[in-house]
């Protein structure tokens, strides 16, 4: 079987090609980071033009990594939602397209069953054995899963249950946005992670910022707060004059503390609760390496296992797509043309 995944939920242009047995054959993206750096963010108008334009030279792209003709596809796996309607438009349009073409079956995908879906295409370490906790930790998204499976083999189906979510900025929103009051640029999570990471190098002592951990018991998070701070604190500084890069990186290095602590402690948290052995990080900001260290710290005193997948499987991409492909392979339809795009859709 081989399956070629779409995936245009935001600002990525992307298409892979997976095998049966989950192996990457090709796995191609395309960041428009240039196109929305001057905005300090996404601009979706722009974000869906750069998508017509890129879409079939990436889906081209990646059939001729993988070795592959666009009739050998058995299934085209691509993103409904959620995310960015005209951004999802484009990926939808050219998938329907290519199924209606070339009578190939089509299958739309959520994008969050993705990201978890990425864990299952490493080899090293071994994926997760079902059931597990997962944290989707992402630019628009922050949730915690228990991931179950009903039955054995290639016809068992996945069950996703949401034990907690953000009650308001997703965690890499949050990134984003504290970049941009620190006038760091875009995409803030990498040049947060950067500016923190000079700060420790430097020896500069991170500025303490508060951790919302909510009720007892509550797997929710919520990182408005510890974004207001940060905001607070700067104005409070710039009364002294301009930030200096010594201040910048011990704020930057202080708020990611203060996001990736909650997020380590509530999914090591879960996963005793729940009785599982395995806890899956997957999204953006699943390739922050400061959040991937204290996750295993967290882990090896619980004797837990992690599976957090390459940082080129954690952004948005079209092998994870595809691999969900694989996983609902009896879903695919020559008649799905009438599906539409869902921004805001559960798993």
């Amino acid at each position: 079987m081989l399956v070629l995944g779409i995936d245009t939920s935001c600002d990525d242009t992307s298409a892979g090609v997976v095998t049966g047995d989950l192996a990457i054959l090709s796995n191609v993206v395309s960041s428009q980071d240039e196109v929305h750096t001057k905005f300090g963010g996404v601009v979706p108008e722009l974000a869906s033009r750069k998508h017509l334009e890129n879409i079939i030279p990436i889906v081209d792209s990646a059939l001729v990594k993988a070795g592959v003709a666009l009739k050998e596809i058995d299934i085209i796996a691509v993103t409904k939602g959620p995310g960015l309607v005209g951004s999802l438009v484009a990926g939808i349009s050219a998938a329907k397209a290519i199924s209606l073409a070339l009578q190939i079956p089509l299958l739309g995908v959520n994008h969050l069953e993705g990201h978890i879906a990425s864990s299952l295409l490493t080899k090293n370490p071994p994926p997760p054995k079902f059931p597990f906790v997962a944290l989707v930790v992402s630019g628009g998204h922050t949730s915690l899963y228990l991931v179950k499976k009903d039955g054995e083999g290639e016809g068992g189906t996945i069950e996703y249950v949401l034990k907690g979510q953000t009650l308001d900025d997703a965690a890499g929103e949050a990134f984003d946005k504290v970049a941009k009051l620190l006038n760091l640029g875009y995409p803030g999570g990498r040049l947060i992670e950067k500016a923190a990471a000079l700060a420790h190098d430097a020896g500069w002592e991170g500025v303490t910022f508060p951790r919302a951990y909510l009720k007892k018991g509550s797997f929710d998070f919520s990182f408005s707060g510890v974004k207001t701070s940060v905001r607070n604190y700067i104005k409070a500084s710039e009364k002294d004059g301009d930030l200096d890069d010594e201040l910048k990186g011990r704020i930057a290095q202080g708020f990611q503390e203060a996001v990736v602590e909650v997020l380590a402690k509530k999914s090591i948290s879960l996963v005793l609760t729940e009785g599982v052995d395995t806890l899956v990080v997957c999204g953006g900001v699943a390739a922050n390496g400061r959040l991937r260290e204290v996750i295993f710290e967290g882990a090896v005193e619980h004797d837990i296992r992690v599976v957090i997948p390459k940082r080129e499987l954690c952004t948005d991409n079209g092998a994870m797509i595809g691999a969900v492909g694989v996983l609902r392979a009896n879903e695919a339809r020559l008649d799905n043309l009438s599906m539409n795009a869902i921004s805001r859709l559960k798993i």
